[in-house]
């Protein structure tokens, strides 16, 4: 289960409020505020080349050199980013439940991260992952071959008469073109199809000369935690001819994360001082998180991917006065799993 809904029903625990600054021991349910982490998905093309049977003569018949050899080369195509929050074992808390307040339940996650309290937290979304398009079957040339061709006595023979019949087939789809095809089409979907047919048959042929090329694409998802620390960290290499690699394989070119504080901080809410003049042996330890940028550079300095987020190792703790949880008040509060911030705060007087 992804959340754990916890009520007064459960048997209280005394546990000690590591942030709230004394001694004081407070009966309830331990949780953690999160830290904030990012998850990385980068996007990357391979592209994979097998040289055709008719590449030597590619200069010759169409002036441009084949594939003689086979290639690979990657690329990156695509960087994307998503904050997540997982538990931070330096921020924990205790919920008071007891008699003195009115603590209904405690909605957690399932690693004890708090995400809400008197009322359900909302469902979270999952990262979505990437799914490449349905690639189309390869062209096999020998399904477009002439008897002729397929009977050719030798390599150079049968260079020529592909080269002669991807002439034609150029030729005939200018006489398409022109109007003056011998057949030519009574409507216009039939002349779609027939210059369908020639388009394809070309590619085919012409296969022979240049080679065939595949392209895929992968996703690799990484994550990491952004520190005040790490200004310019190492995250991965990369490298034309083997891809993705790891920060310690020098195969690769580095890749760094530039993170800067820009020193903003997430507010509380106005309601959270409804009971100010209130006393209360309980606190309720909130984060402010601090606003940053990242930004993905290579070697060079040149970005490949930004992205901006509140990170909750960046800002701060709050304590909220327990007596919004009182015999006076009420309150329902949510979380942001990702920051520990108060996404709503409701606070009602019971009296």
């Amino acid at each position: 289960m992804k959340r754990i809904l916890s009520s007064i029903v459960l048997s209280a625990i005394a546990a000690t409020s590591a942030m709230a600054g004394g001694e004081k021991q407070v009966e309830g349910l331990k949780y953690y505020l999160p830290k904030t982490a990012v998850r990385m998905q980068v996007l990357v093309e391979k592209t994979s080349t097998e040289p055709g049977q008719l590449a030597d003569y590619s200069e010759l018949y169409f002036k441009k050199p084949g594939a003689t050899a086979a290639q690979t080369s990657y690329r990156i195509v695509e960087v994307s980013f998503q904050a997540e929050g997982r538990p931070d074992t330096d921020k924990q808390f205790t919920v008071a439940v007891d008699k003195k307040h009115s603590v209904l339940s405690v909605d957690c996650d399932a690693n004890g991260t708090l995400r809400a309290i008197n009322t359900k937290a909302p469902m979270s979304t999952k990262p979505k992952q990437y799914r490449q398009d349905k690639k189309q079957a390869p062209l096999n040339p020998r399904d477009y071959m002439s008897q002729d061709i397929l009977t050719a006595a030798n390599l150079p023979k049968m260079a020529q008469l592909v080269a002669q019949e991807i002439y034609d087939i150029r030729d005939s789809r200018n006489q398409l073109s022109r109007g003056e095809a011998d057949n030519m089409p009574k409507d216009g979907e039939q002349l779609r199809l027939m210059y369908k047919h020639l388009d394809l048959q070309e590619r085919a042929l012409m296969q022979l000369f240049t080679g065939t090329t595949t392209v895929d694409t992968t996703e690799t998802v990484m994550t990491f935690v952004p520190e005040r620390a790490d200004k310019h960290k190492l995250l991965f290499r990369f490298s034309k001819r083997f891809g993705l690699t790891t920060a310690d394989d020098f195969s690769g070119e580095p890749y760094y994360v530039d993170i800067e504080d820009e020193g903003v901080f997430a507010k509380i809410p106005e309601e959270a001082s409804m009971a100010d003049k209130q006393k209360d042996d309980f606190v309720l330890g909130v984060n402010l998180p601090g606003k940053i940028r990242l930004n993905v550079v290579d070697a060079k300095g040149s970005s490949i991917g930004s992205f901006e987020t509140e990170a909750a190792q960046f800002g701060k703790v709050e304590l909220l006065n327990g007596a919004l949880f009182g015999r006076k008040f009420t309150s329902h509060i949510v979380l942001d799993p990702t920051t520990g911030s108060i996404v709503e705060l409701k606070t009602e007087p019971l009296e």
